[in-house]
């Protein structure tokens, strides 16, 4: 098991690779750049970078576990067709109308390299802010029988919160890793994390980058359970 608050994770001791997966979230250019999207809106994308390290370590670590590495993108099609009017609207209240900034087409879309995407990982493109809508998602994780999410990426109080909140609507298993997340807003990054463990951990459980490593490190490929 891995060590968590209010709980270990998994809740019932069933840590199994096949069933796990480590969900990678918008770790974009368009983000961790400071031409993009993120810091065109005044935001330093400092903390997000501060991240990349921890989450490298902990891809190396889910694929020496056997564990499966999802990751997220989000944009829009070059031509902004799936664009509605009111994010249009927003876009250019965002003064990005004319820009290629957070469009499909554009290098600010693609991963950052610091973060190694391998032809096994998983990618799911978005639009919103939760993986759910509008895309895939759900049903690749139902047809790759992964009931279990653990949580990295960016912003801690967006896109990684309002994905979080629909795994569990849908019942899947989540552990938020604290110093795996970032968002530049400090304060609204610190309350999404505590938002995990209300309510005897309504939105999962919540743990850092030290318990997943170690957790994982009795856990053997293929073994379907935890020794730790």
């Amino acid at each position: 098991m891995i060590k968590a608050k209010p709980f270990d994770f998994p809740y019932d001791g069933k840590l199994v690779p096949e069933a796990t997966a480590l969900l990678v979230i918008d770790l974009q250019q368009d983000f961790l750049s400071t031409t993009g999207y993120f810091a065109r809106q005044g935001y330093d994308p400092a903390p997000l970078r501060a991240i990349l390290p921890t989450v490298s370590k902990l891809i190396a670590a889910c694929r020496a576990a056997g564990i499966r590495i999802i990751h997220t993108r989000q944009g829009y099609r070059a031509d902004l067709a799936d664009m509605t009017p009111y994010e249009k609207w927003r876009r250019r209240r965002n003064g990005l109308e004319g820009t290629d900034v957070l469009l499909r087409s554009s290098p600010g879309f693609e991963i950052v390299p610091e973060i190694d995407v391998r032809a096994s990982d998983i990618i799911v493109d978005k639009t919103c802010n939760s993986a759910f809508t509008y895309t895939d998602f759900e049903h690749v994780l139902r047809a790759q029988g992964i009931t279990h999410l653990m949580f990295t990426g960016c912003t801690t109080d967006v896109c990684v919160h309002t994905t979080l909140r629909e795994a569990c609507d849908r019942n899947f298993q989540c552990l938020t890793i604290a110093d795996a997340c970032a968002s530049g807003d400090t304060y609204a990054h610190e309350a999404a994390l505590h938002m995990v463990t209300v309510e005897n951990g309504l939105f999962g459980a919540l743990t850092d980058s030290a318990a997943v490593i170690a957790g994982l490190a009795g856990l053997g490929a293929g073994t379907g359970s935890a020794t730790a």
